[in-house]
């Protein structure tokens, strides 16, 4: 994936979102209340018409409301914008599913910018946080892209060859960190669970010790490798940093979902 920035249109909605603070749990994507896709909040990205885009559409698989994406030489985020305050709720909660890695990846070089899943946030970060020349080539990306460029973006991936834990620039820009949660087969065809202090990430990957919040996405994109892929992310949340994510109950394992293929083996 050519993975830009997220673009104007939805950096544009979030001036019309109230600020989600004060709570115990902010929930962002609880799948069960929609009907379709894309949805308000949410919305399809694209960074270029000329690529086909990535297909988000509702599932349901043992018992977990989820959205399905599906990849074939495809990119497109889902996403919508994210306003909390991490200092009350810091920790994002999701659960994702991946039937495979992308074999032929690479997330070192842009041929190989793909993903079986990511979830991707954005950042302002305050200036304490930006050299001198970070300000200056963010003020003439923004110059030559738009104003709403943000500082700052954490790719929080599924790869297929990186160890866990693994953190690098994004191949095309160095404002978009990428961080290895889950690697290989190792999980596939399975519900998993993920915790992440955002606070503790940016201070690891950008030494900022706060930030405001602009977008959260979902995605699954093949475009650079011309693969095809798929994932189902759920439940995604927020949370305190001292609370347990809350998570539903799962129905018992059952059939892999629709167009789904689970190369995992017991």
């Amino acid at each position: 994936m050519r993975s830009r920035l997220l673009c104007a249109t939805v950096l544009s909605a979030s001036l019309c979102t109230p600020a989600l603070s004060g709570a115990e749990v902010v929930m962002l994507g609880d799948f069960s209340r929609y009907n379709s896709l894309p949805k308000e909040p949410w919305q399809l990205v694209r960074f270029d018409e000329k690529i086909p885009a990535t297909r988000y559409s509702l599932s349901k698989h043992q018992g977990v409301a989820a959205v399905e994406a599906r990849a074939d030489g495809a990119m497109a985020l889902l996403a919508r914008p994210l306003q909390v305050d991490l200092d009350q709720t810091p920790v994002l909660c999701w659960r994702w599913w991946v039937d495979s890695p992308i074999e032929q990846a690479d997330m070192t070089t842009k041929a190989g910018d793909d993903y079986a899943a990511r979830v991707y946030v954005t950042f302002d970060l305050p200036d304490s946080a930006l050299s001198f020349g970070t300000r200056m080539k963010l003020g003439l990306a923004r110059t030559l892209h738009g104003d709403d460029l943000p500082d700052a973006a954490i790719n929080y991936i599924w790869d297929n060859r990186h160890p866990i834990g693994t953190t690098a620039d994004n191949a095309y820009t160095d404002r978009a960190r990428m961080l290895v949660l889950r690697s290989g087969r190792d999980g596939t065809g399975r519900w998993v669970e993920e915790r992440r202090n955002l606070l503790t990430d940016l201070q690891q990957l950008f030494g900022a010790e706060s930030a405001r919040t602009l977008q959260l996405a979902i995605a699954s994109d093949s475009d650079n490798t011309g693969t095809q892929t798929g994932a189902l992310f759920a439940d995604l949340h927020m949370v305190t940093a001292e609370a347990p994510c809350r998570f539903p109950a799962t129905a018992a394992p059952g059939p892999t979902p629709d167009n789904l293929t689970d190369t995992h083996e017991n």
